[in-house]
């Protein structure tokens, strides 16, 4: 994926690849934290951080412990292809990225789906599967045309989701999707927070709707740590 030259417009933060990936590092626990308790999985922060350090822990299913491992593997690997310039928005980088953050919990890991889905909440039908590799090849042409960065980070994040690309884990990945595409052009991950699920769900069940983007572009700028964009504007 060939991006034009863009940049942050909102906060204008310079690009700083090494300091995005230093906070996004440190921010880990966090991030897993958050993504599995949007699913329903109720961990502790300190249980996620015992988790990630390869401890398991008392009081939880063993799948869901293996889901919650899966995401820092998944987060770690996006840090590594960033750091060697592997990074790119391509069906074979979400595959592969999917093959890790969907062990063990989603069907037909690491491809495309197969079939058809539905998404609970909404009479919205996402698109037939022989259309998911045309699909992904034109919202990338879309994205590489949008000359803000988290515009075009958003807008990937929304049409993966929205396009249910795979048979499960397609808002995680979009996330992740979302956050490589930022951290490789030296911007700032967003992190979803947990405790913003129920405005999360409720603007995502309108988006599939609609198509709309705004209300969630606007819902996903919002989630930016002021801390962290004053760290990399300093």
């Amino acid at each position: 994926m060939q991006m034009i030259k863009v940049k942050d417009n909102q906060w204008n933060m310079k690009p700083d690849q090494a300091k995005a990936l230093m906070l996004a590092k440190r921010q880990l626990a966090e991030l897993v934290f958050d993504a599995v308790n949007l699913e329903g999985i109720n961990f502790t922060l300190p249980e996620i951080q015992t988790l990630l350090d390869g401890v398991t822990i008392g009081g939880h299913k063993i799948s869901d412990q293996q889901i919650a491992v899966s995401q820092g593997k998944a987060w770690r690997t996006l840090f590594e292809w960033i750091e060697k310039g592997r990074f790119e928005v391509t069906a074979e980088k979400a595959c592969e990225l999917h093959q890790i953050a969907g062990k063990e919990e989603a069907l037909e890991c690491g491809r495309f789906r197969s079939g058809g889905v539905t998404i609970a909440g909404t009479e919205y039908m996402p698109p037939e599967a022989v259309m998911l590799p045309a699909l992904f090849d034109n919202m990338v042409a879309q994205a590489c045309k949008i000359p803000d960065i988290y515009d075009q980070a958003i807008f990937l994040f929304l049409t993966m989701a929205r396009c249910q690309f795979f048979y499960d884990v397609n808002k995680r990945m979009g996330r992740f999707i979302m956050n490589g595409l930022l951290l490789s052009a030296g911007y700032p991950a967003i992190n979803l927070p947990a405790r913003r699920q129920l405005e999360f769900n409720q603007l995502m069940l309108a988006f599939y709707e609609s198509g709309d983007q705004k209300p969630m572009n606007s819902f996903m700028r919002s989630c930016m740590d002021e801390r962290i964009i004053k760290i990399m504007k300093a």
